[in-house]
């Protein structure tokens, strides 16, 4: 009891900092059709909007772990948040570019800077809070920090259809809504400075005594090894952890673009189907791995998710777009305990695989890229249809597969 509240403020302010990295990445769900419809782009050049923000984990993925390491948790934060309020406000230089194709490419430039903003703070944040408390809870704290997340991840495209109609995109117009996040994120940088947020560090990163006999083996067996390619467990969650951030970010940034192609009255609003489904999902695996351990919840939702986007892809296309809030209440588990499995039992190599792990989040840049490749193959002649949308979402079965194996043998492999 005194170790959760001794937590539970950090847990706080890192719940707003979750809530900021939903903000920003829900706004570019939406300037994927606003973008296409300005500059005239294929489906794939428009989904170089979401590869540009996840892109920059493939490249300072590494360098952020250096950062931390050296200036700590808290700096490591502050710097974050000032790099993604940069970025912010660089988006309102790109909007003031849209008659040219320039724009489109400033655009990037300034998606790109923010996402150098999110791999510090996703470095920082996620072994955060596996840290902050027993590991054998990481999961349903990242559950928490999810309903943060998610709330905000569709709050962005709703604020942002408040200034611009995506039917009748004026990119323009984009120069208050990126002006006031830019601003909100700098206030939240402040304020951060003036609170206390102290260091933590993982089991077997100190000398520190550890009570459980079996738990103190495992570690001294992580400790004895020389790098984190040694564990076979880490690598194979690795890729799980890749394919999973791509589909959970592709039905997120891609629905409003579904909807649109549907023919629906208002498509922003259905930027909410998902994350609607993930914080449902959400509070329901609190309780799941009450009583279900991690490696099995995790199987459990593969499945559902894996059941969800097979109905995704052959229901008639008005009902398979409300089946992305069952792919939403799918994913709602499987990023905390796909961490929890990950890292466990690390040690001293806890920090560098939180490296890799945010390095391999450039799966939130690939598979949402490559869909937009294979729509664009799939594509008939004439306008993009529902059922060309459909055909390219087969792409989720073969990475839910995977997730699966992970959950059901990968995740014991090595140990």
């Amino acid at each position: 009891m005194k170790q959760t509240q001794q937590y539970l403020f950090p847990l706080i302010i890192i719940a707003f900092v979750f809530f900021i990295i939903g903000f920003g990445v829900g706004i570019n769900g939406i300037m994927v059709p606003i973008l296409e419809g300005t500059f005239s782009l294929s489906k794939g050049m428009s989904y170089l909007v979401l590869a540009s923000t996840f892109s920059a984990f493939l490249m300072f993925g590494i360098p952020a772990g250096w950062v931390i390491k050296r200036i700590g948790y808290k700096k490591s934060l502050l710097v974050a948040l000032c790099i993604m309020s940069a970025g912010m406000f660089l988006f309102i230089l790109s909007a003031r570019m849209s008659t040219s194709i320039a724009g489109f490419y400033m655009f990037l430039v300034a998606s790109f800077i923010g996402g150098i903003g999110n791999t510090l703070l996703q470095t920082g944040i996620n072994p955060y809070v596996t840290i902050c408390g027993p590991l054998e809870k990481a999961a349903q704290r990242m559950c928490m920090m999810g309903i943060m997340n998610q709330s905000a991840w569709f709050l962005g495209p709703i604020f942002l259809s408040l200034f611009i109609d995506i039917k009748n995109p004026i990119i323009a117009n984009a120069n208050i809504p990126f002006g006031i996040a830019g601003g909100v994120i700098a206030l939240l940088a402040v304020c951060i400075y003036f609170l206390p947020l102290p260091e933590v560090k993982a089991e077997g990163e100190t000398d520190e005594q550890i009570e459980d006999v079996n738990h103190k083996e495992a570690i001294a067996k992580a400790n004895a090894k020389t790098s984190i390619w040694e564990f076979p467990h880490l690598l194979l969650g690795a890729v799980a952890l890749f394919l999973y951030v791509g589909v959970e970010t592709l039905p997120m940034a891609s629905v409003i673009d579904f909807a649109n192609v549907i023919g629906v009255d208002d498509p922003a609003r259905y930027s909410a189907i998902g994350p609607i489904g993930m914080i449902t999902g959400y509070v329901v695996s609190i309780f799941v791995l009450q009583v279900m351990r991690q490696n099995r919840a995790l199987a459990l939702f593969a499945l559902l998710a894996l059941v969800m986007s097979l109905l995704v892809v052959f229901l008639p296309a008005a009902r398979a777009i409300y089946c992305v809030a069952g792919l939403g209440f799918a994913h709602s588990i499987m990023w905390g305990c796909l961490w929890a499995l990950t890292i466990n039992n690390l040690g001293k190599f806890t920090k560098p695989a939180s490296s890799l792990l945010v390095v391999v989040m450039v799966g939130g840049a690939v598979i949402p890229v490559l869909f937009g490749f294979i729509l664009d193959i799939v594509k008939r002649v004439g306008p993009v249809t529902p059922c060309d949308y459909q055909e390219a979402y087969i792409i989720f079965v073969p990475c839910y597969l995977y997730i699966l194996f992970y959950a059901l043998s990968g995740h014991r492999i090595g140990r």
